[in-house]
């Protein structure tokens, strides 16, 4: 599925970053970042930029040729690992942040995700992330079809409970990003923080 949407010659969710993470990059830790079902590679390329030391996983390898060719036309480093998430271990506290922009997964593996992250992250290390609720489904501008891939504010936080929430907030606003996303989208962001 992936492979196929990617495939068109435009960036289908566009080149540049998402307007969340621009907002709050300034407050993630400098250091080693992870991004999630980073697609395209629009924000692994914008946090490269920002001088992170960043890592890319995604399933697609169609997605990732694209994305290594945006870092490269942006003269920027990108580490990019084809992966499926249900395989890939993302560490113990080896990550200053994890972002996770419109990374969809079923239920079951979203815990089992978010579990990962709790561990994977540096104590002070934070997780950003914005994907879409239920209340999309009525808005039909973008996002999974299936109610079991999209994030319940209060799952999301049980699922990330070790965490301390700085930001989390469910919301509709304007998610105009390339020909995929376009138009009000009501979405579920958050900035968690591990303990020191």
């Amino acid at each position: 599925m992936w492979d196929k949407l990617y495939s068109a010659e435009d960036y289908v969710y566009g080149s540049t970053p998402n307007e969340f993470l621009q907002a709050y990059a300034p407050q993630l830790p400098k250091g080693r970042v992870l991004c999630l079902g980073d697609g395209e590679g629009r924000n692994s390329v914008y946090l490269a930029q920002q001088e992170y030391q960043v890592t890319a996983v995604d399933l697609s390898s169609v997605g990732i040729a694209k994305a290594k060719r945006l870092a490269a036309r942006h003269g920027v480093m990108v580490e990019y690992i084809q992966a499926d998430l249900a395989d890939f271990s993302l560490g113990d506290n080896r990550w200053d942040a994890i972002v996770s922009i419109f990374c969809h997964l079923p239920a079951g593996l979203r815990q089992q995700v978010h579990q990962q992250v709790c561990q994977a992250l540096t104590p002070g290390g934070m997780f950003l992330l914005e994907g879409y609720t239920p209340e999309q489904l009525q808005l039909a501008t973008g996002g999974p079809k299936a109610i079991a891939m999209l994030l319940d504010k209060d799952e999301v936080a049980a699922e990330l409970s070790p965490l301390r929430f700085l930001h989390l907030k469910a919301l509709q606003r304007p998610v105009i990003e390339g020909i995929k996303h376009t138009g009000m989208g009501a979405v579920l962001q958050l900035l968690a923080q591990k303990p020191r």
